[in-house]
């Protein structure tokens, strides 16, 4: 049996997001932003609700196209509180919705959002060597430049906290364990 981090247990999603995703480095803009978004609804809640109504977020929110999120409106907001396959907070929806806007602006400005997350990291991942999850931080210097980052630029649901849950996810940061199997496994 191979060792994986401590936090994934014995649930088979979570196995397999930990296996093939968690720590994989993310470069393309949109999908670095629809894992922020997600890692913003997950505040207050566990990451397996998040994960286990990823694909309705994926429809309530168009893909997460921030092009389409951008031009929500309050009957769109209405409609996702109405929907239980994600959940249904109003603010987190509208700082969605917000943020999609923001995203935007940062390319109106010539600002590509994978360049920017990416510029802020050195351009490559940072590989940790965290014996165990007690060493894990919950935030860093870097998840709390980036939370100022993001707020500057009109982003909501952003905090270092978050962040730093992001970063991981997107692979900016490698915080598998060093007995996990996954840890410092290079990707392309």
């Amino acid at each position: 049996m191979q060792q994986r981090c401590v936090w994934v247990g014995t649930d088979p999603l979570y196995q397999t997001y930990h296996d093939e995703e968690w720590g994989v480095p993310v470069r393309d803009s949109r999908a670095l932003w629809e894992m922020l978004m997600l890692e913003g609804f997950q505040a207050g809640l566990a990451w397996i609700v998040i994960l286990r109504k990823r694909e309705a977020f994926r429809k309530a929110f168009k893909g997460f196209d921030p092009k389409v999120v951008a031009r929500f409106t309050e009957k769109d907001v209405t409609r996702l509180m109405a929907d239980e396959g994600i959940v249904r907070a109003r603010a987190k929806i509208e700082a969605t919705i917000g943020n999609a806007r923001a995203y935007l602006k940062m390319q109106e400005a010539g600002e590509d959002f994978s360049s920017f997350v990416w510029g802020m990291a050195g351009g490559k991942p940072i590989r940790n060597t965290w014996k165990g999850r007690g060493d894990v931080p919950a935030k860093t210097e870097l998840s709390e430049a980036y939370s100022k980052a993001f707020k500057q630029r009109g982003f909501k649901f952003v905090g270092p906290v978050i962040v730093y849950a992001w970063m991981q996810a997107t692979g900016i940061v490698d915080d598998h364990t060093v007995d996990c199997f996954r840890h410092g496994v290079r990707h392309r």
